[in-house]
């Protein structure tokens, strides 16, 4: 099979296969966009607590570009666009300790080089030569990835994480959410996260009351030797993560899920334009930097979201947290409970590796495989950048090994 006829089966695949998107002017239930839009808490929480209360990051500024980045993309795409933090930037950081400063060097860098490649067209000319199997590959490298850090919440909590329970306590209750969740994920998640967050609550009030107000925001003291540190540790290993996973993933995603409507709107450089431009706000304030995570999209849409409420809603929560509790906010997200994000991220796991189920052919699966295996386990962009070559070669040798050449 050619790679022709692999593309026009994957395609026919898509067009056959039925997407999350509602009929034109169907209005989805508030609850169910409600649902999806705390599905990704899993990937947003455990990084956000730990640059808070290892790196010294304000809550404020920490919570605040997520915020603004949920009202941009309700208003931008009108879609649920996940904003989530930058995973590899933020565990880079949380390992080597850096401070404010460092973290908003790197947030002002990838913002402008983002900014920069979406306002040029570049992005949207490169994603061209990506074909479906090698983005279904990175997709599954996500989920594979969001699997791990369920893991690692389970077996090491983060030492952030403080007033937990017992860690056989919390293997249990994780493994009988994800169940149930996977099962009725629609029906289960609000109240679930509801609870969770009010037995945070309590937990952080039994020895004290909550500050309200924004914790205080700072403006960054930039030097060169900042700037170096952030280049260097931070931006470069993220980069082609993020063009990988939050420009050309998200926009195959709301393609697979919305249809063809949405890949007029959801593109690749529109995404690195927002994006850029919330880092440039998380820079500014010395907060934390963002991505639009493709994971986020498939936990918001698996869980019910599909509409611009969805992120619209979680937006406004956190605004509001932002700056009326984020005082206080540390303390309570240090004591939600571990067993829930880790259900949340497996079953988003699930949703986003499913994905894969459009493949056709030996061929397109190997590759997909290979590139989601290869980058889970290495390097991610080495992994893309090899299964690029062999998509290409064999698209160049097939059709002439067919002709005796």
């Amino acid at each position: 099979m050619t790679r022709a006829e692999v593309g026009r089966r994957t395609a026919a695949a898509d067009a056959a296969a039925p997407t999350a998107a509602q009929a034109p002017g169907h209005r989805t239930p508030w609850w169910r966009e409600a649902s999806g839009a705390v599905a990704d808490l899993g990937v947003l929480v455990p990084i956000a607590v730990t640059l808070v209360v290892a790196n010294h990051l304000s809550a404020t500024a920490v919570l605040l570009p997520a915020a603004v980045g949920y009202l941009v993309v309700a208003a931008v795409y009108r879609l649920p666009v996940a904003v989530q933090p930058l995973k590899a930037f933020g565990a880079a950081a949380i390992a080597a300790g850096a401070g404010p400063d460092v973290i908003a060097a790197g947030a002002l860098l990838m913002g402008a080089i983002f900014l920069a490649l979406g306002v040029s067209g570049l992005l949207d000319r490169v994603a061209r030569i990506f074909p479906t199997p090698v983005i279904r590959g990175v997709q599954l490298a996500v989920g594979l990835t969001f699997l791990k850090i369920a893991w690692g919440l389970v077996a090491k909590p983060p030492a952030a994480f403080t007033d937990q329970l017992p860690l056989g306590w919390t293997a249990v209750l994780a493994v009988a959410l994800a169940a149930g969740l996977l099962l009725w994920r629609q029906r289960l998640i609000l109240p679930v996260v509801v609870l969770a967050l009010a037995a945070a609550t309590v937990v952080a009030t039994r020895s004290a009351s909550l500050d309200l107000g924004p914790s205080p925001l700072s403006v960054p003291h930039l030097g060169w030797a900042d700037l170096a540190t952030a280049a260097t540790l931070l931006v470069l290993p993220q980069l082609p993560l993020t063009f990988a996973n939050s420009c050309l993933a998200p926009a195959d995603a709301a393609r697979r899920y919305f249809g063809e409507a949405a890949a007029q709107t959801v593109t690749p450089g529109r995404l690195a334009r927002t994006l850029g431009a919330t880092n440039l706000l998380a820079g500014a304030i010395s907060g934390m930097p963002v991505c639009h995570g493709a994971g986020g999209m498939s936990a918001h849409v698996s869980f019910g979201a599909r509409t611009w409420r969805a992120p619209a809603l979680l937006g406004g929560v956190l605004l509001v947290i932002a700056v009326a509790l984020g005082a206080g906010a540390a303390a309570v997200l240090t004591a939600f409970p571990l067993g829930v994000l880790a259900a949340l991220l497996v079953v988003a796991a699930v949703a986003h590796i499913a994905l894969l189920r459009d493949l056709r052919g030996r061929f397109a699966w190997a590759l997909a495989l290979g590139t989601g295996l290869i980058g889970f386990t290495t390097n991610l962009a080495w992994a893309v950048g090899a299964a690029l070559l062999l998509y290409w070669a064999d698209s160049w040798y097939r059709p002439r090994l067919g002709r005796g050449v």
